[in-house]
């Protein structure tokens, strides 16, 4: 039987992972924590005000920090154990927010450090630009066709992968250039 934690999955992202975890078969992925941030673009723009930096790392690294470690003691019983940490490869203009997004990374390569004796897999993954209340109308890809993608980063992932920031793979979108570009490589 699988077992998933999406947090965030009210709307957007985190609720599409959720739609489409649970239409996978129990044999895929035994245990999945994946971290989703899906806020309102109000609310993501007052993340974006240099006088939030408090808030910001709060809502970007404690929140994942404290969720993951809350959890552990049920994920350490799973066969496959991994922790993803939604993160984004985009130049947002506020200094706090890119401020919490490396401290994000790094709070990841720790944890796949310290876990990988356990046989923890945890890592970044990038869901591209969806249409959704964050990403608004202009965006490039559809919530379903991300958060498919995005699956498939967490599923394919093995212990090779461990401490690393993965981007999604996106047929057609691989030659683009810059943030547009859905190749699933490594990111920095």
């Amino acid at each position: 039987m699988s077992a998933y934690l999406v947090t965030g999955s009210s709307r957007g992202t985190g609720l599409e992972l959720t739609r489409q975890l649970a239409s996978k078969p129990a044999s895929e992925v035994s245990i999945v924590f994946a971290t989703a941030r899906s806020r309102s673009a109000r609310q993501f723009q007052e993340l974006l005000q240099e006088n939030d930096f408090e808030k910001t790392l709060r809502v970007n690294v404690s929140g994942p920090h404290v969720t993951t470690r809350s959890f552990l003691p049920l994920l350490r019983k799973g066969l496959s154990k991994k922790i993803i940490n939604m993160q984004t490869f985009v130049n947002y203009p506020a200094p706090s927010y890119k401020i919490s997004k490396a401290a994000l990374n790094m709070m990841t390569v720790l944890y796949s450090q310290s876990l990988e004796e356990e046989g923890f897999t945890v890592i970044c993954i990038s869901p591209g630009w969806l249409k959704t209340d964050m990403g608004g109308s202009d965006a490039d890809l559809s919530v379903e066709s991300g958060a498919e993608a995005t699956l498939n980063v967490i599923i394919k992932t093995d212990k090779e992968g461990n401490g690393r920031f993965f981007n999604i793979y996106v047929p057609g979108w691989e030659m683009n250039s810059g943030l547009n570009q859905y190749d699933g490589a490594e990111l920095p």
